[in-house]
Order: C-alpha cells, then structure tokens, then sequence
C-alpha cells in the first residue's frame, strides 16, 4: 500500500525544521569532524573518521528523502465544512461497548513516529472512522476480531493556510 501524501501544516513545518536543522548544523559539524578526522593521518584505523563518515552518509540519505518527500506532500489545513463529520485532521475520541475510550488525531503516514495520539490516515480505524458523525458506530477488522465503536466527540485545531 502506497502511502498518503496528506500532511497537517504543523507536520510539514515539523518535517521542513528537521530538514533544515540536519543541512544547517548535523553536516556542517559532522563535515567539520569528518575533515578533523582525516587529517590525523591513516583512515584505515581512525575509528572517528569512519564512524562521522558513516554518519555523514545516514544525514545525507535523511536530507535526500524529506526533500523528495516534501515536494510530493499536500498540506490539508481546517475547513468550515469538515465540522461534524470525521476527516483529515480530527482528533476523535471513540468507546466501544466494554467502555474502553481512546482518542486520537487523523494525520499523515508522516507524522506518526513521534506520538502515541495520532494514526495514520492509512490506519484500519482512521479509514473506517472517516465520514462518521457523533454517536455514529463503525467496525474495524483487528487480528484479535472485528470490533465495534462508538463516535464520543469530533475536534479540528482551526489552521489557516499561510502560503
């Protein structure tokens, strides 16, 4: 499955500082140590140099991917119009008949590694919540069985586009 390339704004910003805090001051300081370590003489046994080597390479493979990834993301501020419903962008609190309650924001497959309160759009329960209103029920296919839930409450963080 291919991922989305839906972003909030504060994720693209978050994706974009990452970017450029890696260009800016990881490489410049790590091409800085690279240089030191390889004016000491033989490379072969220079464990700093190999290793800021190798690390130069990993910055460099991480500046390649969120640039390429920042041309292709679409970033999907708040509308009046998603109010109600569930979409890109909500933050929905869910119970299911046990009255076990969770809440999570819809986002990005990008924006999902650095919180335990978002999912991805592409997740099984973020698509099977997509369009539901408030006390709307919904399945969702898990390896432990198909399970019911129940919409509590709908919430957008009201953006606007700046660009």
């Amino acid at each position: 499955m291919a991922k989305t390339n839906l972003i909030t704004r504060a994720g693209y910003q978050q994706l974009q500082a990452e970017l450029d805090h890696l260009w800016r001051v990881e490489r410049r300081e790590t091409t800085e140590k690279v240089t030191w370590a390889a004016s000491l003489g033989d490379r072969s046994e220079n464990a700093d140099y190999k290793y800021n080597k190798q690390k130069l390479r990993q910055i460099d493979r991480r500046i390649r991917f969120l640039r390429k990834r920042l041309e292709v993301l679409k970033i999907v501020d708040y509308a009046p119009a998603q109010e109600g419903k569930v979409f890109f962008g909500a933050t929905v609190t869910i119970e299911n008949d046990d009255g076990d309650q969770r809440t999570f924001t819809i986002v990005g497959p990008d924006e999902i590694y650095d919180s335990h309160t978002v999912i991805s759009i592409d997740a099984p329960m973020a698509r099977a919540a997509l369009g539901k209103q408030i006390d709307d029920d919904f399945e969702v296919n898990t390896p432990t069985g198909r399970h019911r839930w129940y919409i509590n409450s709908i919430v957008y963080e009201k953006t606007k586009a700046t660009r």
